[in-house]
């Protein structure tokens, strides 16, 4: 196999070993979203699988003797030296310089991304908390231990009565 094709094997393989599907599989929300991912799942796998079976092996050498006792020498010379004039071509990867530099940029993106988002969820997590624990004190709660926990309230009711302010 020429070098270029048995990289591409190489890096496909390597790809397959690194992806984390059950990772994020878990990330979908969504039943569609979940089809979606198996399908591109099996699609890749199918796609690697070629790629690790047919592309990866050497092809067999012919056995220019066995033809040139059932055809002939000179019709086997003639294919023989057009099958060794054959040079197959280098791959030249021009693309990848191309666009790793912006794929790396959405990495880093990607990863603020994430950043704000897990203390998003976390702020909200805990809000969601302090909700709930709210609703379930909320029947037996004094107004006092409702403006210990939110001093602004307290200032802001203060302020209004002090300066004999009753909202109408």
């Amino acid at each position: 196999m020429s070098g270029a094709g048995k990289k591409i094997v190489d890096v496909a393989f390597k790809a397959g070993k690194t992806i984390d599907w059950e990772g994020m599989a878990k990330l979908l929300v969504s039943d569609e979203a979940r089809k979606e991912f198996a399908t591109l799942r099996r699609a890749f796998d199918e796609v690697n699988t070629q790629l690790q079976t047919k592309f990866s092996q050497e092809p067999e050498p012919i056995d220019w003797e066995y033809y040139r006792k059932g055809i002939g020498s000179r019709l086997v010379d003639i294919y023989k030296q057009a099958y060794d004039e054959v040079k197959i071509p280098q791959y030249i990867d021009n693309v990848t310089p191309q666009y790793k530099p912006k794929f790396d940029a959405l990495l880093i993106e990607l990863k603020e991304a994430e950043q704000k988002s897990l203390k998003e969820s976390e702020r909200l997590e805990k809000e969601i908390a302090d909700v709930q624990e709210l609703k379930m004190k909320l029947s037996t709660m004094t107004a006092d231990e409702y403006f210990e926990k939110h001093p602004e309230l307290k200032k802001k009711f203060d302020d209004e009565i002090r300066n004999d302010y009753w909202g109408y």
